[in-house]
């Protein structure tokens, strides 16, 4: 394997994770106040119908990141009406709201563009060097020269670790999510801080989904997601509901999704249906525990207020 091979391999695995960054340190925020949001993958599709007609609409790939947010804010926005207002089984809202966003944006983007669609060119994020950390050997072209929602998703990791674990608001959210009925009781208003996680983690899934059409392929197709909203969430789990745990755990799932780059590169004789799986082998695995078992919040899923 030569040098250029790793460097692209790199690249390919950072710029194949900041959507999965993004989107699951959004749900790590979710779910650390008690609500799993199955329909993260509906906030991703959304973001990124949203950031393709924003983008279209104002000739601007900001202005298409800012409609993913809005959209995947919208998205999140039924999933808490119901989930979280009406106390419904979060995993069948979550299920409903993944397979209306799905259905919604394809029936959105056959009525924009024709029944059998169109192929889209979109104003794109363009890759931003940064000066001097762009140059350093082999992690520097990966880390520091990519689309400005990559550089969004390192400065979130710190500073949501530091919301979380070093402000008021962050002890009330995991109070909330470790036990909904004693943070009440300590005056925390308990279904608006479900709702308002559930917007913020709504809002990076449609940021990802802006990234996905904007940075990574300039363009939109249906289910162009492609289950990242599902492997988001066992990422969420492998980083520990952590927001820096999570950011590296993005990464190696960005890794795992850009190996068959690298085994096609060096010769691997072997189907490239086996490397387009292992991904989804790594999300698995997370999801069974085999990368090393963790506690969720221990209101995770529940509904709140309990009924009977």
């Amino acid at each position: 394997m030569s040098e250029a091979d790793l460097v692209l391999f790199l690249e390919a695995s950072v710029r194949l994770g900041v959507p999965l960054a993004l989107a699951a340190m959004g749900e790590a925020i979710t779910e650390r106040s008690g609500v799993i949001n199955i329909g993260l993958e509906g906030s991703l599709i959304a973001g990124a119908l949203g950031g393709a007609l924003a983008a279209l609409a104002f000739g601007s790939a900001e202005a298409g990141v800012l409609g993913g947010a809005a959209a995947g804010v919208l998205a999140a926005l039924v999933f808490a009406a119901f989930a979280v207002g009406l106390g419904t089984d979060q995993i069948i809202t979550g299920t409903a709201v993944t397979l209306g966003g799905l259905g919604f944006t394809g029936a959105v983007y056959q009525a924009r563009f024709g029944a059998t669609g169109t192929a889209l060119t979109l104003p794109t994020l363009a890759p931003l060097p940064i000066p001097g950390l762009a140059d350093i050997p082999w992690l520097g072209s990966a880390l520091f020269a990519q689309a400005p929602t990559a550089y969004l998703a390192y400065l979130l990791a710190p500073a949501l670790w530091y919301f979380l674990f070093r402000t008021e608001w962050g002890l009330e959210l995991r109070a909330v999510g470790e036990n909904p009925d004693a943070a009440q009781a300590a005056g925390v208003r308990v279904r608006r801080v479900r709702v308002l996680a559930t917007l913020f983690g709504g809002a990076l899934a449609g940021i990802a989904g802006a990234h996905l059409a904007l940075a990574h392929a300039g363009t939109f197709a249906e289910n162009m997601s492609a289950g990242r909203g599902f492997i988001a969430i066992a990422v969420v789990a492998l980083g520990r509901w952590n927001p820096p745990l999570v950011l590296l755990a993005a990464l190696l799932f960005g890794a795992a999704s850009a190996l068959q780059f690298l085994l096609q590169a060096v010769g691997v004789d072997l189907p490239y249906q086996l490397f387009l799986a292992f991904p989804y082998l790594l999300t698995l695995a997370a999801l069974a525990g085999w990368l090393g078992r963790t506690r969720a919040p221990a209101a995770l899923a529940l509904p709140w207020p309990r009924r009977g």
